[in-house]
C-alpha cells in the first residue's frame, strides 16, 4: 500500500486576504517567545506590522508557506543599509511554522525563497537572530547559514 504524499507547499508573498490565518501564526510566534496573555503585543503593533507589510513605501516584507489553502509558516524580513557592505542587507526578523510542519522542510523553503528574493534585490547578506535555547530551529539554521558568533545586546527606549 502506498503512503499518501504530503501536499506541496507554496512559498509566496503575504496577501491582504491572508490576515486571519497570518494573525494566528503571528500570535503563536509571539507566544513562543513569551509575548502572550499579559505580555502580549498590543493589537496596535500587530495592525501596524500587517499594514507595513503591505505598504510599498515600507522596507518590511512577508512570505507565507501555504498548503491546501492553509498557512503553515511565515517569514518577515526587511532590507537596510550596512556600513561594511555596498549593497543592502536583508534581516530575517521573524520565522515561524506551525508545529506540525516542523522538520518537514517548510522553514527551509521559506529561508531558501528569502535567499532568492534577497539576491534578486541586490542584498549582499541575509542574517537573523534566534534564542540560544531554540534547538529545533538551530538544527535547521546550522544547515543553511553560518553562526556568526555574535551576541545581541539591546535596550528598550
Amino acid at each position: 500500500m502506498e503512503q499518501a504524499k504530503e501536499a506541496a507547499v507554496l512559498i509566496r508573498p503575504a496577501q491582504r486576504e491572508d490576515f486571519a490565518q497570518w494573525k494566528i501564526l503571528w500570535d503563536d510566534y509571539n507566544a513562543f517567545y513569551g509575548r502572550s496573555g499579559p505580555t502580549a503585543l498590543p493589537l496596535e503593533i500587530t495592525n501596524a506590522t500587517w499594514s507595513r507589510i503591505h505598504d510599498e513605501a515600507e522596507p518590511v516584507h512577508a512570505l507565507v508557506a501555504e498548503s491546501q489553502g492553509r498557512l503553515l509558516g511565515i517569514a518577515h524580513y526587511l532590507y537596510h543599509r550596512n556600513t561594511i557592505l555596498i549593497g543592502p542587507t536583508c534581516y530575517l526578523q521573524d520565522l515561524f511554522t506551525v508545529e506540525a510542519a516542523r522538520g518537514k522542510g517548510v522553514g527551509r523553503a521559506l529561508i531558501e525563497e528569502l535567499y532568492r528574493r534577497a539576491a534578486a534585490a541586490g542584498a549582499e547578506r541575509v542574517y537573523w537572530h534566534t534564542h540560544h535555547t531554540n534547538a529545533t530551529a538551530r538544527r535547521l539554521y546550522d544547515t543553511v547559514a553560518v553562526d556568526s558568533g555574535f551576541i545581541v545586546y539591546r535596550k528598550s527606549m
